[in-house]
């Protein structure tokens, strides 16, 4: 059986109430590395969700932040970052979401990205479209690169994947767009830079290596908006590890692919 848009948004909304609820409150907060954090709340949001796909689509395969990969059908793969930009949770910083998304067959389908502070919910599908609170989004479209403003994110240094052994600083790319853009910046949670993107507020994201959880939903969003989405590379084949991904309206993602350090 396969889920509708409404199972996303909901549960989405109900995990991001547990974050919500939790901001800002005393939490035990523990380190998964030297500078990598997970919280009770991470757990939390994630049990209630995993919890609630297990009871009503117990063949489906989840890939979770915390939980990892947990069996299922090939078939029906579900993507879930429960507290997506958890360093700007633990320090306060209002910059944070939860993310789902589902895919058939290995196709994207549906997306949600809820910001619970303020109850922004993105939502996309498949051949659809993508919503704002259920109001129509698209990406922007400035006239040229030096007209944007662009966002990115830096891999972790104490969990680098084997691309960012290679690739090992992005500060290069950071520091050229910085001088051809309005501004690069760098926010915290992935998930909400697509989502951002997607409705025009940012106009490109670039990153080298995250996780499958972090950009599901973010890349359906910004595809279903009328953006394009590739990896690092340009290749249409975006998801794949370790996630080198490129997102904008079309004319700043050609840009934008002009200037990027490449990988072999």
């Amino acid at each position: 059986m396969q889920p509708k848009l409404s199972d996303l948004q909901q549960l989405a909304i109900r995990a991001g109430a547990l974050l919500r609820n939790g901001y800002e409150q005393p939490i035990l907060i523990q380190h998964k590395g030297e500078a990598d954090l997970v919280t009770e709340i991470d757990h939390a949001s994630e049990a209630l969700i995993l919890e609630t796909l297990r009871a009503q689509f117990p063949d489906h395969s989840i890939n979770a932040e915390e939980s990892g990969h947990l069996e299922g059908s090939s078939e029906h793969t579900w993507y879930v970052d429960p507290l997506d930009g958890t360093i700007n949770y633990a320090h306060g910083i209002p910059f944070f979401c939860v993310s789902i998304a589902y895919a058939y067959h290995g196709q994207l389908t549906l997306g949600a990205v809820y910001d619970p502070l303020r109850d922004e919910l993105f939502c996309a599908e498949r051949g659809r479209g993508a919503w704002l609170n259920k109001k129509p989004i698209q990406v922007s479209h400035p006239a040229s690169l030096i007209d944007s403003l662009l966002v990115t994110g830096f891999a972790n240094i104490a969990h680098r994947t084997p691309l960012s052994e290679v690739h090992t600083d992005n500060m290069d790319n950071f520091k050229r767009f910085m001088l051809a853009t309005q501004g690069v910046r760098r926010l915290g949670s992935a998930a909400l830079d697509l989502a951002y993107v997607a409705c025009g507020r940012l106009d490109g994201y670039w990153e080298y290596g995250i996780h499958s959880w972090d950009i599901a939903a973010g890349a359906l969003l910004v595809e279903s908006a009328g953006g394009k989405v590739t990896s690092i590379n340009g290749s249409a084949d975006y998801f794949v590890p370790p996630y080198p991904i490129l997102a904008a309206s079309p004319g700043t993602h050609a840009a934008m692919l002009a200037m990027l350090d490449h990988f072999e």
